[in-house]
């Protein structure tokens, strides 16, 4: 049986081997099989291209970093506080359902161009709200799940207490709800970052991860477009990463255990 001590260096030791044996493999692939370059370039070249254009790499990360991150970050507070209307009264959450099951169900693809054009060539307003809407629905769907964890019996013995509304929803309903809130957020900050940059390559302002891979894949620059790849696979897992620690922090703040 390992010591804690141990998992912890695992944890962070086993990801790195593993990245590592697949850097190999991959070098092994390119250098030795002989894959094909527009097929899969090598992590030479990809590094090598990362190096060359460091900074329209960084440039383009913060464009699609901020717009995924505003985009998450309205659509995680429009999905709470609906999410809150449609626990407190199930006229309004009957009202929302067939609008939040056809926003589940809109493809990204074909609501991009639209938007893009609405704003203008030189606006990244439609890449936000596509964004919004892509981490609106998960938000929304955690949070009402969440509120509605608490039973009668949990209202009626917060009652006996003589506790007021905003002691029952301070001791009860927000540790209750509060695990469910940042799950929903977890999962809509991927979702931000992937139609963020799914966004920006149908329209808009040039700029943007999204952007550089399609124009550098169409004009047969797969390190580079790998290059960005890479910055894009980095995006979603700083954004993996601080949706994590906030929970760590909700977790550590409240009594929310046992509410999963």
């Amino acid at each position: 049986m390992t010591s804690p001590a141990t998992e912890r260096v695992l944890r962070v030791v086993a990801p790195v081997v593993v990245g590592l044996v697949v850097l190999a493999i991959w070098q092994y692939l390119v250098s030795v099989v002989g894959v094909a370059p527009y097929l899969l370039p090598g992590p030479r070249e990809i590094g090598q291209e990362l190096q060359d254009n460091a900074d329209a790499v960084r440039e383009a990360f913060w464009i699609t970093g901020r717009n995924a991150a505003l985009g998450l970050v309205f659509g995680s507070v429009v999905g709470v506080v609906l999410a809150g209307l449609s626990a407190w009264a199930r006229v309004v959450d009957g009202m929302l359902a067939f609008v939040v099951a056809s926003l589940a169900v809109v493809p990204i693809v074909a609501l991009a161009p639209v938007l893009n054009s609405m704003y203008g060539a030189d606006s990244q307003y439609g890449r936000r709200a596509i964004a919004a809407i892509a981490a609106f629905v998960p938000v929304y769907v955690n949070t009402v799940r969440g509120l509605r964890q608490t039973t009668p019996q949990h209202r009626d013995l917060m009652h006996s207490y003589s506790a007021s509304g905003w002691q029952t929803f301070r001791s009860l309903t927000l540790p209750s709800a509060a695990p469910f809130v940042i799950t929903g957020i977890r999962v809509a900050s991927s979702l931000a970052v992937i139609s963020a940059l799914v966004a920006e390559y149908f329209g808009g302002p040039r700029g943007g991860l999204g952007s550089f891979i399609s124009t550098s894949a169409a004009t047969s620059a797969y390190a580079r477009a790998w290059a960005y790849v890479v910055a894009a696979i980095v995006l979603g897992l700083v954004a993996y990463v601080v949706t994590v620690l906030l929970e760590r922090i909700v977790q550590h703040r409240l009594p929310t255990g046992g509410a999963r």
